[in-house]
């Protein structure tokens, strides 16, 4: 199954917008990424994170710029998430906590209560001041990502037949969508789960690199130097951040980019892909080359012997060539 990872299911992970920009907050990779338009792909930027504006629960901005991050009953103002300079935090007003979604615009702070079918719409979330809640349109109740722009408000959809969509709309309580926009590939690469929609799903694959065959009557020792393939497939990683104007300052490279975002791919739980989940973090993800390894070990008379080794891939493409090795006498590697 593919799909995008709803932001309750993701810590660290949401999106906003100001007058002029979208943004895709990802704590998971450190950074985040900023465009001028979603369905089009244009001008993708990518930026540092600064620690200390990572994994909040929800993420928002105002047009004036000022992105505001929640942590449980409060939250913290600042001018720029790459410095975290220039900051201010405040309680939360209880009305205005608990809240699915957050997020700013027509000059207002409005809270989606998915659950509730209700959404909360004040000019202050510290003071709740001028608040009134008033019943979701059902077409608006479904989004997993909501964020506001200057005089409109968009919701990212789940996967549908048509792939991957926001709707774009200007009232919370009528079925009033000004468009339906498709995301553009190089946009779903960065969200949490978009490599399973422009690539394709995680798979595991053991690979069978060799076998030796005992046709004699008698014991044999077998001792040989094997080659095998290590380290992450290069050539694909690159086509993940090709359109991406990377801007952090040196702290991470296109290519450590790509791993990381894949290594996340493959970390996500099997209730997402039908796939059993795979630990990564032990594996080294230095770029693919050819290694040698010594093995020794006796066949018995008349055995076979299968060495496999672990691939993990996108749709139909390898990603990482692993270190471990499976010996097994039989000609499948379970």
């Amino acid at each position: 199954m593919a799909g995008i990872i709803p932001r309750h299911k993701i810590k660290g992970v949401d999106f906003c917008g100001s007058s002029y920009y979208h943004y895709i907050i990802r704590s998971d990779l450190g950074c985040f990424m900023r465009s001028t338009d979603f369905s089009a792909g244009s001008d993708l930027s990518i930026y540092d994170l600064h620690p200390a504006c990572q994994n909040g629960d929800h993420y928002l901005a105002d047009v004036d710029d000022q992105f505001y991050i929640i942590k449980g009953t409060s939250y913290r103002r600042v001018t720029d998430l790459s410095a975290g300079y220039e900051s201010e935090v405040y309680t939360l007003h209880p009305n205005c906590q608990g809240g699915d979604h957050y997020l700013a615009a027509f000059d207002s702070f409005y809270i989606i209560f998915q659950e509730k079918g209700t959404y909360r719409r004040t000019s202050d979330l510290s003071q709740d001041l001028n608040s009134e809640e008033f019943p979701l349109h059902p077409n608006h109740r479904d989004g997993l990502y909501y964020w506001g722009l200057r005089d409109h408000f968009c919701f990212l959809k789940p996967v549908s037949e048509w792939g991957v969509e926001y709707c774009k709309g200007d009232d919370f309580q009528k079925d009033s969508s000004v468009g339906v926009y498709s995301v553009d590939p190089d946009v779903l690469n960065f969200m949490p789960g978009g490599l399973s929609i422009t690539i394709g799903p995680t798979y595991r694959n053991w690979k069978n690199i060799q076998t030796v065959i005992n046709d004699s009557s008698t014991p044999v020792t077998w001792q040989n130097k094997i080659t095998k393939k290590v380290g992450y497939n290069r050539e694909m990683m690159s086509q993940i951040t090709k359109n991406w104007k990377i801007n952090t300052q040196g702290k991470i490279s296109c290519g450590k980019l790509a791993c990381l975002i894949a290594r996340k791919q493959f970390s996500f739980t099997p209730v997402f892909f039908g796939y059993s989940s795979v630990n990564v973090e032990k594996e080294i993800w230095n770029e693919e080359m050819v290694v040698e390894e010594q093995l020794s070990f006796e066949l018995k008379p008349k055995e076979h012997l299968y060495m496999w080794q672990c691939e993990l891939g996108l749709g139909s493409e390898p990603v990482l060539f692993c270190r471990d090795l499976k010996i097994t006498n039989q000609s499948n590697p379970h």
